[in-house]
């Protein structure tokens, strides 16, 4: 019985590593191959002295935000209050305009990179000529979109906003450039993959009843994925509030500005308000921005 026991039983078997495992334990072995490599112990995230006392009079101001300024300023500036409520519209009206500009890039861009627009089996027609059209301008155009995206994306924001600061010095049109590029990449990227990953019944519909190319790709494909594409829209809205408050520390005067000049005289409880000013703005966005897409997505 024993005998037999030992030739049925296969024993223990192995830990399975399944995919999602490896991947995880890739990641975990990278990050402490990158650890190492970069001679970064944590017994250097601790301050010394001088530094202690920054970061403990920098926290002790976030209990009583500046209501005055605390130097004197000159006659006719306007009050804190006003000051941070001004510098965060004038944020927001960086965000818009850069998002305008970037929605705009995305959908040409990302109607560009997709196959749907010239593929054979999504926008219809099998014609010589489209078949000639689908095998060479076609993908040279997809190629060219997609490494303008790829361009666009890899640089960011802040890089950006140096070159135009650099180039055409301190103005809004340096600032707004800066968020539309690379937003405008982004947008591109993920509008294309979720116009391709839409449902194709109704393009398939049309196609079956004669729609050209442009057609079905306007009336089948994006209203398809439209809620996903307004959905992301709005939350790259609140990514771009927030990369144009950090555009503030270039010098565009936006909310990063205010704290900037601030942080600088040492005046933390001046820092707080702007701060609070901009926590207050995020959580509005995030707020509105939701319930949007709750609307659109529902």
């Amino acid at each position: 019985m024993s005998s037999l026991r030992t030739h049925t039983d296969p024993g223990p078997r192995p830990f399975p590593v399944t995919p999602r495992l490896a991947v995880a334990l890739s990641i975990g072995i990278a990050a402490v191959i990158a650890w190492l490599a970069l001679d970064a112990p944590l017994a250097k995230l601790v301050p010394g002295e001088g530094g202690l006392r920054v970061v403990r009079a920098f926290f002790a101001a976030a209990l009583h935000p500046a209501l005055e300024y605390e130097s004197p300023v000159p006659e006719g500036t306007p009050h804190i209050l006003a000051q941070a409520l001004a510098a965060a519209r004038r944020t927001v009206v960086f965000a818009a305009a850069g998002m305008s500009v970037a929605i705009l890039l995305g959908i040409v861009l990302g109607f560009f990179s997709t196959t749907a627009w010239w593929s054979g089996d999504l926008a219809g027609g099998t014609s010589p000529l489209r078949r000639a059209y689908a095998r060479s301008l076609g993908p040279t155009i997809w190629t060219a979109a997609r490494a303008s995206i790829v361009v666009m994306r890899s640089v960011h924001e802040l890089l950006w906003a140096v070159l135009f600061l650099a180039a055409f010095g301190l103005n809004t049109t340096g600032a707004v450039a800066a968020i539309a590029i690379p937003y405008g990449g982004t947008l591109a990227k993920i509008f294309s993959e979720m116009i391709e990953e839409s449902p194709r019944d109704a393009a398939h519909a049309l196609r079956a009843a004669g729609a050209g190319p442009l057609q079905v790709f306007v009336f089948g494909l994006v209203p398809r994925a439209g809620p996903d594409l307004a959905a992301y829209s709005f939350y790259r809205f609140e990514c771009a509030v927030r990369s144009a408050a950090v555009l503030g520390f270039f010098g565009f005067p936006t909310l990063g500005y205010a704290i900037a000049q601030s942080f600088e005289n040492l005046h933390y409880a001046e820092v707080w308000t702007y701060l609070y000013a901009l926590i207050l703005l995020v959580v509005l966005l995030e707020l509105w921005s939701g319930a949007l897409r709750r609307r659109f997505v529902a």
